[in-house]
């Protein structure tokens, strides 16, 4: 062999590598950290999609049965309310709704309104005051107490009403001594409004307020603010949104109640009847296209009320969202 091949063989030998300096190096490489790549971009809808594990076609199924019954049980009403209210043209939907009984039926649910949501806000206020800062033997009663509205069916509780201030009771006999009639008048009328009306601003603030803790008040009362200072420059601030979700809530219930009212107020068409009793006795007319259509009439107006409440349901929401 001559040295020129010996050299090439040489070099041939040196440069190969064995296949256990092939393995040291893979895994070398295998070894050393890769450089990551920042994440992909991914729009809202695409992380919703993918934070679901159901296949396409379900997702596509439940989301047309939510909506068919939204459309069925929601939205179709509310077309079926107003389409026969101005079924028989405007001269006709305005005379139902200026009528003497009717406006006397706006007034008086107006007069109960305005009478029940503020001494409810009141309520709601000193008994959320109490739960979410004080501590003290009952607590668990007075929250249940405040449930109850929610338990009793509106039709029982204005049977407890009637047992309570009718006739040939105590409280009965004692308040017609002075000349106070409460049952099939307006005393009655209020007083079933507010019951029925009474949780909704305390369930509202309770959480609120014991989320809020009592450190800004302690702090303030050490700086010299007096109770009302605290409670207008501290706690309402605080509970602004809160109390104004459970005012609006409040104030749709009271406008829209039916039952209760209808067992105190005796239904004396243009003297103790409401919006909503005063609809049920223009559906139940003798006339059926005269009384339906002015019934209907009439009910457009608690609808749009119900429009409106959800508006401002939804920007107090939106509010307390962004605070």
């Amino acid at each position: 062999m001559s040295a020129i091949d010996y050299n090439k063989c040489h070099i041939t030998f040196c440069a190969a590598p064995s296949k256990k300096s092939q393995s040291l190096a893979a895994s070398k490489e295998n070894s050393q950290p890769k450089a990551q790549q920042p994440p992909k971009y991914k729009s809202p809808l695409e992380r919703r999609l993918e934070s679901t594990t159901e296949p396409r076609w379900v997702r596509y199924l439940l989301t047309f049965l939510a909506l068919g019954f939204l459309f069925l049980f929601l939205v179709l009403p509310l077309i079926f309310v107003f389409a026969h209210a101005f079924n028989a043209g405007w001269k006709v939907y305005w005379a139902a709704l200026v009528e003497p009984d009717t406006l006397s039926a706006i007034r008086l649910t107006l007069l109960a309104t305005l009478i029940a949501v503020p001494l409810n806000v009141l309520f709601g206020i000193c008994a959320a005051w109490c739960i979410a800062k004080f501590n003290f033997p009952g607590k668990g009663i007075l929250v249940t107490i405040i449930d109850l509205p929610f338990a009793i069916s509106p039709v029982i509780a204005g049977m407890l009403f009637v047992f309570m201030f009718g006739a040939g009771t105590f409280l009965g006999d004692l308040f017609n001594s002075w000349n106070i009639k409460i049952i099939f008048a307006v005393p009655g009328i209020v007083i079933a409004t507010m019951f029925v009306t009474m949780p909704f601003v305390a369930k509202e603030l309770i959480p609120v307020m014991q989320a809020q803790g009592s450190d800004e008040e302690m702090a303030a009362r050490v700086l010299g603010a007096n109770g009302w200072q605290m409670f207008m420059r501290v706690t309402l601030p605080n509970i602004k949104w809160g109390l104004l979700y459970g005012i609006i809530l409040c104030n749709a219930r009271a406008v829209g109640e039916f039952g209760a009212v209808a067992v105190v107020s005796g239904q004396i068409r243009g003297r103790t009847t409401t919006v909503p009793l005063h609809i049920e006795q223009l559906y139940n007319e003798i006339d059926p296209i005269t009384g339906v259509t002015a019934a209907f009439a009439v009910a457009s107006l608690l609808t749009m009320l119900a429009l409106v409440t959800l508006v401002l349901k939804t920007i107090v929401e939106m509010k307390t969202e962004i605070k």
